[in-house]
Protein backbone atom coordinates (compact mmCIF):
# COMPACT_ATOMS: atom_id res chain seq x y z
CA UNK A 1 0.00 0.00 0.00
CA UNK A 2 0.79 3.83 -0.44
CA UNK A 3 1.55 3.16 3.76
CA UNK A 4 5.50 2.07 2.35
CA UNK A 5 6.25 5.39 1.70
CA UNK A 6 3.99 8.02 3.13
CA UNK A 7 2.68 8.60 6.73
CA UNK A 8 -0.66 6.95 6.31
CA UNK A 9 -2.63 3.89 4.64
CA UNK A 10 -4.19 4.65 0.93
CA UNK A 11 -5.99 1.89 -0.88
CA UNK A 12 -6.15 2.60 -4.46
CA UNK A 13 -8.29 0.73 -6.89
CA UNK A 14 -9.38 1.99 -10.41
CA UNK A 15 -12.30 1.16 -12.85
CA UNK A 16 -12.03 1.75 -16.74
CA UNK A 17 -13.61 1.06 -19.65
CA UNK A 18 -13.13 2.13 -23.18
CA UNK A 19 -15.72 4.40 -25.89
CA UNK A 20 -18.20 2.23 -28.08
CA UNK A 21 -15.87 3.56 -30.85
CA UNK A 22 -13.32 0.78 -29.73
CA UNK A 23 -15.53 -1.80 -28.00
CA UNK A 24 -18.68 -2.73 -26.34
CA UNK A 25 -17.34 -3.87 -23.62
CA UNK A 26 -14.56 -2.95 -20.73
CA UNK A 27 -13.22 -6.84 -21.26
CA UNK A 28 -9.09 -7.09 -20.75
CA UNK A 29 -6.49 -5.70 -19.42
CA UNK A 30 -6.05 -2.39 -19.05
CA UNK A 31 -2.80 -1.10 -18.05
CA UNK A 32 -1.28 2.74 -16.34
CA UNK A 33 -0.53 4.22 -12.68
CA UNK A 34 -2.13 6.59 -10.14
CA UNK A 35 -0.42 9.87 -9.36
CA UNK A 36 -0.71 10.69 -5.69
CA UNK A 37 1.91 13.18 -3.65
CA UNK A 38 4.22 13.37 -6.70
CA UNK A 39 4.66 9.18 -6.87
CA UNK A 40 3.12 7.02 -9.10
CA UNK A 41 2.13 3.75 -8.47
CA UNK A 42 1.80 1.21 -11.82
CA UNK A 43 -1.48 -0.96 -11.75
CA UNK A 44 -3.46 -3.19 -13.97
CA UNK A 45 -7.04 -3.73 -14.33
CA UNK A 46 -8.56 -6.80 -15.29
CA UNK A 47 -12.56 -6.37 -16.69
CA UNK A 48 -14.68 -9.45 -16.90
CA UNK A 49 -18.64 -8.72 -18.20
CA UNK A 50 -21.15 -11.10 -17.84
CA UNK A 51 -24.54 -10.19 -19.36
CA UNK A 52 -24.96 -6.49 -18.22
CA UNK A 53 -22.61 -6.32 -15.28
CA UNK A 54 -18.96 -5.86 -15.27
CA UNK A 55 -16.68 -7.30 -12.82
CA UNK A 56 -13.12 -6.29 -11.74
CA UNK A 57 -9.93 -6.70 -10.46
CA UNK A 58 -6.74 -4.78 -10.25
CA UNK A 59 -2.76 -5.51 -9.65
CA UNK A 60 -0.79 -3.36 -7.47
CA UNK A 61 3.01 -4.91 -7.89
CA UNK A 62 4.51 -2.82 -5.97
CA UNK A 63 2.09 -3.20 -2.95
CA UNK A 64 2.27 -6.77 -3.24
CA UNK A 65 -1.55 -6.63 -3.73
CA UNK A 66 -2.74 -8.73 -6.62
CA UNK A 67 -6.24 -9.45 -8.03
CA UNK A 68 -7.94 -7.06 -5.94
CA UNK A 69 -11.55 -6.63 -6.29
CA UNK A 70 -13.36 -3.66 -7.34
CA UNK A 71 -16.80 -2.95 -6.13
CA UNK A 72 -19.74 -0.37 -6.60
CA UNK A 73 -18.99 -0.21 -10.62
CA UNK A 74 -20.73 2.31 -12.41
CA UNK A 75 -19.80 2.09 -16.05
CA UNK A 76 -21.71 5.01 -18.67
CA UNK A 77 -19.69 6.50 -21.11
CA UNK A 78 -17.99 8.85 -21.07
CA UNK A 79 -18.81 8.81 -17.47
CA UNK A 80 -17.35 5.86 -14.91
CA UNK A 81 -17.39 5.65 -10.98
CA UNK A 82 -16.50 3.10 -8.11
CA UNK A 83 -16.11 3.10 -4.61
CA UNK A 84 -13.59 0.95 -2.87
CA UNK A 85 -13.99 0.95 0.98
CA UNK A 86 -10.52 0.74 2.95
CA UNK A 87 -8.89 1.12 6.24
CA UNK A 88 -8.61 5.07 6.44
CA UNK A 89 -11.87 5.51 4.63
CA UNK A 90 -13.83 5.40 1.74
CA UNK A 91 -11.67 5.58 -1.86
CA UNK A 92 -13.79 7.35 -4.55
CA UNK A 93 -12.75 7.30 -8.20
CA UNK A 94 -14.36 9.35 -11.22
CA UNK A 95 -12.75 8.72 -14.24
CA UNK A 96 -13.76 9.68 -18.16
CA UNK A 97 -13.92 7.42 -21.30
CA UNK A 98 -12.00 8.77 -24.31
CA UNK A 99 -10.86 6.37 -26.83
CA UNK A 100 -8.91 3.90 -25.52
CA UNK A 101 -8.09 5.23 -22.50
CA UNK A 102 -9.71 6.36 -19.21
CA UNK A 103 -8.35 9.58 -17.09
CA UNK A 104 -10.10 10.97 -13.72
CA UNK A 105 -9.71 12.01 -10.24
CA UNK A 106 -9.86 10.11 -6.54
CA UNK A 107 -9.96 11.40 -3.17
CA UNK A 108 -10.01 9.40 0.21
CA UNK A 109 -9.79 10.53 3.71
CA UNK A 110 -8.68 14.24 2.25
CA UNK A 111 -6.08 12.91 -0.08
CA UNK A 112 -6.65 14.03 -3.88
CA UNK A 113 -4.98 12.07 -7.14
CA UNK A 114 -5.51 11.55 -10.42
CA UNK A 115 -5.44 8.20 -12.41
CA UNK A 116 -4.81 7.11 -15.92
CA UNK A 117 -5.29 3.64 -17.54
CA UNK A 118 -5.38 2.28 -21.19
CA UNK A 119 -6.81 -1.20 -22.45
CA UNK A 120 -3.29 -3.45 -23.77
CA UNK A 121 -4.02 -4.28 -27.19
CA UNK A 122 -4.34 -8.83 -26.56
CA UNK A 123 -1.07 -9.60 -28.73
CA UNK A 124 0.76 -7.36 -26.03
CA UNK A 125 -0.13 -8.75 -23.15
CA UNK A 126 1.81 -11.57 -21.73
CA UNK A 127 0.66 -14.84 -21.68
CA UNK A 128 2.12 -16.62 -18.24
CA UNK A 129 3.83 -19.88 -19.06
CA UNK A 130 2.05 -22.08 -16.59
CA UNK A 131 3.72 -25.75 -15.58
CA UNK A 132 0.75 -27.35 -14.47
CA UNK A 133 1.30 -29.60 -11.55
CA UNK A 134 -0.24 -32.90 -10.49
CA UNK A 135 -3.13 -33.20 -8.34
CA UNK A 136 -1.91 -33.85 -4.74
CA UNK A 137 -1.61 -37.39 -3.02
CA UNK A 138 -4.86 -36.48 -0.95
CA UNK A 139 -8.33 -35.24 -1.37
CA UNK A 140 -9.89 -31.48 -0.89
CA UNK A 141 -13.12 -30.61 0.14
CA UNK A 142 -14.81 -27.21 -0.02
CA UNK A 143 -16.70 -27.32 3.64
CA UNK A 144 -18.93 -24.78 5.18
CA UNK A 145 -19.47 -24.86 8.93
CA UNK A 146 -22.36 -23.18 11.42
CA UNK A 147 -21.69 -21.34 14.62
CA UNK A 148 -24.47 -19.71 15.83
CA UNK A 149 -25.44 -16.80 12.73
CA UNK A 150 -22.07 -17.21 11.53
CA UNK A 151 -20.99 -19.46 8.36
CA UNK A 152 -17.38 -20.35 7.95
CA UNK A 153 -15.56 -21.09 4.43
CA UNK A 154 -12.90 -23.79 4.39
CA UNK A 155 -11.11 -26.41 2.56
CA UNK A 156 -10.48 -29.98 4.43
CA UNK A 157 -7.43 -31.65 2.98
CA UNK A 158 -7.80 -36.02 3.83
CA UNK A 159 -4.69 -38.03 3.18
CA UNK A 160 -5.77 -41.57 1.34
CA UNK A 161 -7.07 -44.56 2.85
CA UNK A 162 -9.95 -46.09 4.46
CA UNK A 163 -8.23 -45.81 8.59
CA UNK A 164 -9.71 -42.62 9.82
CA UNK A 165 -7.26 -40.17 10.39
CA UNK A 166 -5.97 -37.50 13.29
CA UNK A 167 -6.88 -33.88 11.89
CA UNK A 168 -5.46 -30.43 12.92
CA UNK A 169 -7.85 -27.19 12.52
CA UNK A 170 -5.78 -24.55 11.85
CA UNK A 171 -6.49 -20.83 13.53
CA UNK A 172 -5.13 -18.14 11.98
CA UNK A 173 -3.29 -14.66 13.77
CA UNK A 174 -4.60 -11.78 13.87
CA UNK A 175 -6.37 -9.76 10.70
CA UNK A 176 -8.49 -10.53 7.89
CA UNK A 177 -6.99 -14.10 6.96
CA UNK A 178 -8.19 -16.49 4.45
CA UNK A 179 -8.24 -19.94 5.25
CA UNK A 180 -4.11 -20.63 3.23
CA UNK A 181 -2.99 -17.22 5.92
CA UNK A 182 -1.12 -15.23 2.61
CA UNK A 183 1.08 -12.72 3.60
CA UNK A 184 3.03 -11.43 0.48
CA UNK A 185 2.62 -14.83 -1.50
CA UNK A 186 3.71 -16.55 0.88
CA UNK A 187 0.78 -19.39 1.71
CA UNK A 188 1.62 -20.18 5.03
CA UNK A 189 -1.31 -22.60 6.28
CA UNK A 190 -1.68 -24.20 2.96
CA UNK A 191 2.08 -25.16 2.98
CA UNK A 192 1.70 -26.58 6.51
CA UNK A 193 -1.22 -28.40 5.45
CA UNK A 194 -0.30 -29.82 2.49
CA UNK A 195 3.15 -31.20 4.70
CA UNK A 196 0.62 -32.56 7.11
CA UNK A 197 -1.57 -34.13 4.66
CA UNK A 198 1.55 -35.37 3.06
CA UNK A 199 2.08 -37.25 6.43
CA UNK A 200 -1.28 -38.74 7.22
CA UNK A 201 -2.98 -35.78 9.16
CA UNK A 202 -6.07 -34.53 7.65
CA UNK A 203 -6.32 -30.78 8.13
CA UNK A 204 -9.03 -28.07 8.08
CA UNK A 205 -8.23 -24.35 7.64
CA UNK A 206 -11.43 -21.73 7.05
CA UNK A 207 -11.47 -18.24 6.01
CA UNK A 208 -12.32 -15.73 8.97
CA UNK A 209 -14.96 -14.40 10.00
CA UNK A 210 -16.44 -12.21 7.08
CA UNK A 211 -13.17 -13.51 4.63
CA UNK A 212 -13.31 -15.37 1.36
CA UNK A 213 -16.71 -17.26 2.04
CA UNK A 214 -17.42 -16.78 5.48
CA UNK A 215 -20.18 -14.40 7.27
CA UNK A 216 -20.06 -12.34 9.97
CA UNK A 217 -17.32 -9.54 11.22
CA UNK A 218 -14.56 -10.49 12.36
CA UNK A 219 -13.91 -7.07 13.92
CA UNK A 220 -16.93 -7.24 16.24
CA UNK A 221 -15.53 -10.72 17.63
CA UNK A 222 -13.74 -11.22 20.80
CA UNK A 223 -11.57 -13.88 21.53
CA UNK A 224 -14.46 -16.21 22.72
CA UNK A 225 -16.41 -15.60 19.32
CA UNK A 226 -13.07 -16.85 18.00
CA UNK A 227 -12.69 -19.73 20.20
CA UNK A 228 -16.22 -20.87 19.84
CA UNK A 229 -15.52 -21.34 15.98
CA UNK A 230 -12.23 -23.45 16.45
CA UNK A 231 -14.81 -25.37 18.42
CA UNK A 232 -17.29 -25.87 15.63
CA UNK A 233 -14.77 -26.89 13.84
CA UNK A 234 -13.51 -29.62 16.16
CA UNK A 235 -17.43 -30.65 16.33
CA UNK A 236 -18.05 -31.23 12.57
CA UNK A 237 -14.36 -32.93 12.08
CA UNK A 238 -15.94 -35.30 14.94
CA UNK A 239 -19.19 -36.03 12.86
CA UNK A 240 -17.08 -37.32 9.75
CA UNK A 241 -16.44 -41.22 9.43
CA UNK A 242 -12.43 -40.30 7.75
CA UNK A 243 -11.80 -38.66 10.96
CA UNK A 244 -10.39 -40.30 14.18
CA UNK A 245 -12.68 -38.41 16.76
CA UNK A 246 -10.20 -39.09 19.46
CA UNK A 247 -7.23 -37.29 17.57
CA UNK A 248 -8.14 -34.20 16.50
CA UNK A 249 -6.14 -31.30 17.38
CA UNK A 250 -5.65 -27.47 17.16
CA UNK A 251 -2.85 -25.39 15.37
CA UNK A 252 -2.75 -21.77 16.40
CA UNK A 253 -0.44 -19.47 14.72
CA UNK A 254 0.12 -15.59 15.99
CA UNK A 255 -3.18 -14.50 17.83
CA UNK A 256 -4.33 -18.17 16.99
CA UNK A 257 -2.00 -19.32 19.74
CA UNK A 258 -4.58 -17.54 21.67
CA UNK A 259 -7.38 -19.12 20.66
CA UNK A 260 -6.12 -22.68 20.90
CA UNK A 261 -5.33 -23.04 24.30
CA UNK A 262 -8.39 -21.24 25.19
CA UNK A 263 -10.67 -23.77 23.18
CA UNK A 264 -8.70 -26.66 24.35
CA UNK A 265 -10.01 -25.38 28.10
CA UNK A 266 -13.76 -25.39 26.92
CA UNK A 267 -13.67 -28.74 25.51
CA UNK A 268 -12.45 -32.05 26.11
CA UNK A 269 -12.67 -33.30 22.32
CA UNK A 270 -9.18 -31.29 21.79
CA UNK A 271 -6.67 -34.01 21.83
CA UNK A 272 -3.90 -31.70 21.26
CA UNK A 273 -2.35 -28.16 20.73
CA UNK A 274 0.23 -26.69 18.44
CA UNK A 275 1.45 -22.83 18.76
CA UNK A 276 3.30 -21.23 16.67
CA UNK A 277 4.40 -17.79 17.79
CA UNK A 278 1.55 -18.17 20.24
CA UNK A 279 1.45 -14.75 23.14
CA UNK A 280 2.33 -15.76 26.63
CA UNK A 281 1.88 -12.37 27.67
CA UNK A 282 -1.60 -9.74 27.74
CA UNK A 283 -2.17 -7.79 24.69
CA UNK A 284 -1.69 -4.22 26.09
CA UNK A 285 2.29 -5.80 27.61
CA UNK A 286 2.77 -6.89 23.42
CA UNK A 287 1.75 -3.64 21.88
CA UNK A 288 4.24 -1.51 23.86
CA UNK A 289 7.18 -3.76 23.54
CA UNK A 290 6.85 -4.06 20.04
CA UNK A 291 6.54 -0.23 19.79
CA UNK A 292 9.74 -0.20 21.56
CA UNK A 293 11.21 -2.89 20.47
CA UNK A 294 10.49 -1.72 16.62
CA UNK A 295 11.62 2.00 17.03
CA UNK A 296 14.73 0.75 18.55
CA UNK A 297 15.57 -1.12 15.73
CA UNK A 298 14.68 1.62 13.55
CA UNK A 299 17.37 4.20 15.24
CA UNK A 300 14.58 6.06 16.81
CA UNK A 301 15.87 8.44 19.80
CA UNK A 302 15.09 7.66 23.58
CA UNK A 303 12.72 10.50 23.67
CA UNK A 304 10.68 9.93 20.70
CA UNK A 305 10.37 6.17 21.93
CA UNK A 306 9.27 7.53 25.16
CA UNK A 307 6.47 10.38 23.82
CA UNK A 308 5.18 7.06 21.29
CA UNK A 309 5.13 4.95 24.47
CA UNK A 310 3.79 7.60 26.37
CA UNK A 311 0.69 7.98 23.92
CA UNK A 312 -0.20 4.48 23.45
CA UNK A 313 -0.45 3.97 26.96
CA UNK A 314 -3.04 6.67 27.32
CA UNK A 315 -4.98 4.68 24.32
CA UNK A 316 -4.22 1.49 26.00
CA UNK A 317 -5.90 2.92 29.63
CA UNK A 318 -9.14 4.53 27.71
CA UNK A 319 -9.43 0.70 26.08
CA UNK A 320 -8.99 -0.63 29.60
CA UNK A 321 -11.52 1.94 31.16
CA UNK A 322 -13.59 2.28 28.37
CA UNK A 323 -13.05 6.34 29.88
CA UNK A 324 -10.64 9.25 28.05
CA UNK A 325 -11.75 8.84 24.37
CA UNK A 326 -12.53 12.35 23.76
CA UNK A 327 -9.02 13.41 24.46
CA UNK A 328 -7.21 10.89 22.50
CA UNK A 329 -9.15 11.76 19.67
CA UNK A 330 -7.95 15.36 20.29
CA UNK A 331 -4.51 14.20 20.29
CA UNK A 332 -4.88 11.79 17.43
CA UNK A 333 -6.24 14.79 15.62
CA UNK A 334 -3.09 17.17 16.92
CA UNK A 335 -0.31 14.46 15.87
CA UNK A 336 -2.34 14.34 12.17
CA UNK A 337 -1.63 18.24 11.87
CA UNK A 338 1.53 17.57 13.00
CA UNK A 339 2.66 14.81 10.69
CA UNK A 340 1.59 17.29 7.27
CA UNK A 341 4.46 19.65 8.23
CA UNK A 342 7.09 16.91 7.09
CA UNK A 343 5.51 16.91 3.82
CA UNK A 344 6.50 18.27 0.60
CA UNK A 345 4.81 21.47 -0.52
CA UNK A 346 3.71 19.24 -3.78
CA UNK A 347 2.62 16.10 -1.62
CA UNK A 348 0.46 18.90 0.92
CA UNK A 349 -0.88 20.55 -2.03
CA UNK A 350 -2.74 17.08 -2.52
CA UNK A 351 -4.33 16.86 0.56
CA UNK A 352 -7.74 18.27 2.11
CA UNK A 353 -6.09 19.22 5.46
CA UNK A 354 -8.94 19.41 7.25
CA UNK A 355 -10.40 16.05 5.69
CA UNK A 356 -7.29 14.25 6.36
CA UNK A 357 -7.04 15.47 10.00
CA UNK A 358 -10.96 14.43 10.99
CA UNK A 359 -10.91 11.01 8.95
CA UNK A 360 -8.28 9.13 9.71
CA UNK A 361 -8.27 10.04 13.12
CA UNK A 362 -11.83 8.74 14.30
CA UNK A 363 -10.93 5.95 11.94
CA UNK A 364 -7.60 5.27 14.36
CA UNK A 365 -10.27 5.46 17.50
CA UNK A 366 -13.59 3.43 16.12
CA UNK A 367 -10.56 0.49 15.60
CA UNK A 368 -9.08 1.02 19.02
CA UNK A 369 -12.83 0.59 20.01
CA UNK A 370 -14.04 -2.18 18.01
CA UNK A 371 -14.43 -5.47 20.31
CA UNK A 372 -11.60 -7.26 18.81
CA UNK A 373 -9.43 -4.80 19.90
CA UNK A 374 -10.92 -4.16 23.40
CA UNK A 375 -11.03 -8.14 23.69
CA UNK A 376 -7.41 -8.44 22.41
CA UNK A 377 -5.68 -6.09 24.64
CA UNK A 378 -7.52 -7.44 27.56
CA UNK A 379 -6.86 -10.84 26.86
CA UNK A 380 -4.63 -12.48 29.28
CA UNK A 381 -2.91 -15.96 27.73
CA UNK A 382 -1.70 -17.24 31.65
CA UNK A 383 -5.03 -18.43 32.61
CA UNK A 384 -5.65 -21.02 29.51
CA UNK A 385 -2.52 -21.83 29.14
CA UNK A 386 -2.47 -23.25 32.95
CA UNK A 387 -5.84 -24.73 32.04
CA UNK A 388 -4.73 -27.08 29.30
CA UNK A 389 -4.75 -30.22 30.00
CA UNK A 390 -4.01 -32.49 26.87
CA UNK A 391 -0.27 -32.29 25.39
CA UNK A 392 1.05 -28.89 23.85
CA UNK A 393 3.74 -28.06 21.51
CA UNK A 394 5.30 -24.17 21.82
CA UNK A 395 7.39 -22.96 18.85
CA UNK A 396 8.82 -19.29 18.93
CA UNK A 397 10.88 -18.41 16.10
CA UNK A 398 14.44 -16.73 17.28
CA UNK A 399 14.43 -13.48 15.16
CA UNK A 400 10.31 -12.86 15.62
CA UNK A 401 9.53 -9.35 16.39
CA UNK A 402 6.12 -9.46 16.56
CA UNK A 403 5.96 -12.20 19.08
CA UNK A 404 9.30 -12.01 20.27
CA UNK A 405 11.07 -14.96 22.43
CA UNK A 406 12.60 -12.65 25.15
CA UNK A 407 8.67 -11.54 25.78
CA UNK A 408 6.88 -14.77 25.66
CA UNK A 409 9.06 -17.79 26.12
CA UNK A 410 9.58 -17.88 29.83
CA UNK A 411 5.81 -16.89 30.80
CA UNK A 412 4.34 -20.27 28.56
CA UNK A 413 6.71 -22.16 30.15
CA UNK A 414 5.78 -21.09 33.57
CA UNK A 415 2.36 -21.51 32.46
CA UNK A 416 2.38 -24.71 31.53
CA UNK A 417 4.39 -25.79 34.45
CA UNK A 418 1.55 -25.39 36.24
CA UNK A 419 -1.05 -26.47 33.84
CA UNK A 420 -2.49 -29.77 34.48
CA UNK A 421 -0.84 -31.22 31.00
CA UNK A 422 2.67 -33.10 31.89
CA UNK A 423 3.30 -33.44 27.94
CA UNK A 424 4.22 -30.16 26.51
CA UNK A 425 7.40 -28.96 24.76
CA UNK A 426 8.72 -24.98 24.32
CA UNK A 427 11.57 -24.55 21.56
CA UNK A 428 12.78 -21.66 18.92
CA UNK A 429 13.34 -22.54 15.26
CA UNK A 430 16.51 -20.63 14.66
CA UNK A 431 16.67 -17.44 12.60
CA UNK A 432 13.10 -17.59 12.08
CA UNK A 433 10.88 -14.73 11.96
CA UNK A 434 7.13 -14.75 12.91
CA UNK A 435 6.31 -16.30 9.72
CA UNK A 436 8.76 -19.09 10.14
CA UNK A 437 10.98 -18.27 7.55
CA UNK A 438 14.67 -17.93 7.55
CA UNK A 439 15.21 -14.31 8.24
CA UNK A 440 17.93 -11.21 8.30
CA UNK A 441 16.35 -8.95 11.00
CA UNK A 442 12.98 -10.73 11.55
CA UNK A 443 11.49 -7.21 10.88
CA UNK A 444 7.97 -7.52 9.03
CA UNK A 445 9.69 -5.01 6.35
CA UNK A 446 11.37 -8.01 5.42
CA UNK A 447 9.00 -10.37 4.87
CA UNK A 448 7.95 -9.53 0.87
CA UNK A 449 11.62 -10.19 -0.36
CA UNK A 450 11.82 -13.80 2.04
CA UNK A 451 12.01 -17.13 -0.05
CA UNK A 452 8.37 -18.21 0.59
CA UNK A 453 9.42 -21.31 2.36
CA UNK A 454 9.90 -22.30 6.09
CA UNK A 455 12.92 -22.28 7.84
CA UNK A 456 14.67 -26.09 8.15
CA UNK A 457 13.43 -28.16 10.91
CA UNK A 458 10.30 -26.06 11.23
CA UNK A 459 7.62 -28.77 9.45
CA UNK A 460 9.53 -32.00 10.38
CA UNK A 461 9.20 -30.45 14.29
CA UNK A 462 6.01 -30.33 13.94
CA UNK A 463 5.22 -33.15 12.15
CA UNK A 464 7.06 -35.88 13.83
CA UNK A 465 5.71 -34.50 17.36
CA UNK A 466 1.83 -34.69 16.46
CA UNK A 467 2.91 -38.26 14.91
CA UNK A 468 3.79 -39.61 17.83
CA UNK A 469 0.92 -38.07 19.84
CA UNK A 470 -1.50 -39.43 17.43
CA UNK A 471 -0.24 -43.11 16.35
CA UNK A 472 1.17 -42.44 13.47
CA UNK A 473 4.60 -42.64 14.75
CA UNK A 474 8.36 -41.88 14.30
CA UNK A 475 8.27 -41.94 9.82
CA UNK A 476 10.01 -39.90 8.53
CA UNK A 477 7.96 -36.73 7.33
CA UNK A 478 7.94 -35.98 3.86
Amino acid sequence: MIAQRCSFIIILALLGTSAPAFAQTADGVWAGAIAVMGQDLGIMVKFTTSGTSTAATIDIPQQMALGMPLSKVRWAPPAVHFELPAGPGLAIFDGVVKGDSITGTFRQSGIKGTFHVGRLATALVPVPVVTKEPPPPYTEENITIRNGGVTLAGTLSVPPGDKPHPAIVMITGSGAQDRDEEVFGFKVFRTIADHLVRNGIAVLRCDDRGVGGSTGNLGNSTEEDLSGDALAAVSYLKGRRDIDPLGIGLFGHSEGGLIAPLAATRSHDVAFIVLMAGPAVRGDRLILYQIEEMMKGAGTSEDQIAAALASRKEMLAAVRSGKGWDAILMKNKQERAASLGALSAVQRASIDSAEFVDSTAEQEVRSEQSPWFVSFVQYDPVPALEGVTCPVLALFGEKDEQVPVSLNQAPMEEALRRSGTKDWHVAVVPGANHLFQSAGTGSPMEYSSLKKEFAPGFLGTVTTWIGDRTGLGHAAPR
